[in-house]
């Protein structure tokens, strides 16, 4: 779905101030606040975002020339900088690769969180590590590894907890019923629970022999390395989730990890959501005259036509060159910012050319 007019949204005008921009969205904020009743979460955002845009100089300057491609596409909901995953909560997107980090990347966005009660059969812990990724890595997306040490399910048992060559027998504490009555006493007096049963841990058997690597518990600490897909364009402070990657526990489905992403700041670019931005000198007689210069992208070098006349501070972009967007196979586009040089320990004959220049310029021969 297209994006709407950033002026539009906050229903002002290309030449608004920066006040009337402020006020015009603090109006909007206060109608479509999500707390108040009657209010709308949605239009919230995208006030929000185009607010995110326009009061800052240099965004809003890119987006008057390239539209919603000078400033990556989307403010993320408001998240400084921007990133793309607009609308699930800027950095705090979590991944879900429920199936080892190889299926769909989108399949649980939400509920990324590690606390809170757990529902339905006992999991084991979840596991948390941080991944340090170059500037590159992040863009193009990598394959790694990672290398932990966690309970895991018994290899000479398979996590039955009995030696292999023998068999299970019923619990003798619980009589196979996997759960036993306990009398507790409160200030209400004695309370009857049933509980999980200590000694098969709900599983009504036990084993005939316990194993002789676990004993018994079905359970053991072991090294173990992880191999992860990192997709393109993920950015710092995302989250991959490995449902049943995190550790094991007898008698549950094991806990899952959680990969809590850093990308590097790389020497000559940064990121803003889709888009990378970097800075290149000219000299301020390339710049008159115009000129080609060769500009270093995350793809190499690429050929760049710099226009007679081009101001320092102008921004040129180029298609194709930026962060891959996570949800198509296109990408944003770098923004190359030209920095007009200011010539220094100039010759005699160089000085006298400039005064010849500036005293046409005065005779009104020059523009």
């Amino acid at each position: 779905m297209s994006q709407r007019d950033y002026y539009e949204v906050l229903g002002v005008s290309k030449g608004a101030s920066d006040d009337e921009i402020k006020k015009a969205f603090r109006k909007l904020a206060v109608k479509y606040h999500p707390d108040k009743e009657g209010g709308d979460e949605a239009k919230f955002k995208e006030a929000n975002e185009a607010y995110e845009v326009l009061k800052d100089s240099k965004k809003r300057q890119r987006y008057d020339q390239f539209g919603h491609a000078g400033v990556g596409g989307a403010t993320g909901g408001g998240a400084s900088g921007g990133n793309p995953f607009e609308g699930f909560g800027g950095q705090g997107v979590h991944f879900d690769f429920g199936d080892g980090g190889l299926g769909d990347i989108f399949g649980s966005f939400f509920g990324g969180g590690m606390g809170g009660r757990q529902r339905g059969p006992v999991k084991g812990r979840d596991v948390e590590v941080s991944l340090t990724l170059s500037f590159e890595e992040a863009v193009f997306g990598t394959e790694d590894e990672i290398t932990l040490t966690l309970d895991d399910e018994c290899q000479h048992c398979k996590g039955t907890g009995a030696e292999p060559g023998y068999g299970m027998k019923t619990c003798p504490t619980c009589k196979g019923a996997g759960q036993v009555n306990k009398v507790v006493n409160t200030l209400f007096g004695a309370i009857q629970q049933v509980v999980q049963c200590s000694t098969c841990r709900g599983k009504g058997k036990v084993p005939e022999k316990d194993c002789t690597v676990c004993g018994g518990s079905g359970i053991e600490r072991r090294r173990q390395t992880i191999k992860l897909k990192i997709p393109a364009g993920i950015d710092d402070g995302a989250t991959i989730r490995l449902e049943g990657r995190g550790e094991a526990i007898a008698g549950g489905k094991k806990g899952d990890l959680y990969v809590h992403i850093k990308v590097k700041a790389h020497k000559k670019f940064t990121r803003e959501g889709d888009l990378i931005l970097s800075e290149q000198s000219v000299n301020m007689i390339d710049a008159a005259l115009g000129t080609e210069i060769d500009v270093e992208t995350v793809d190499g070098k690429v050929r760049m036509k710099v226009p007679a006349g081009t101001q320092s501070g102008t921004d040129f972009k180029l298609s194709n060159h930026g962060v891959p967007h996570l949800r198509s196979n296109t990408r944003g586009a770098h923004i190359v910012t030209i920095k007009v040089g200011t010539p220094v320990g100039l010759s005699k004959k160089q000085k006298d050319l400039l005064e010849e220049f500036k005293a046409a310029k005065k005779r009104g021969l020059f523009s």
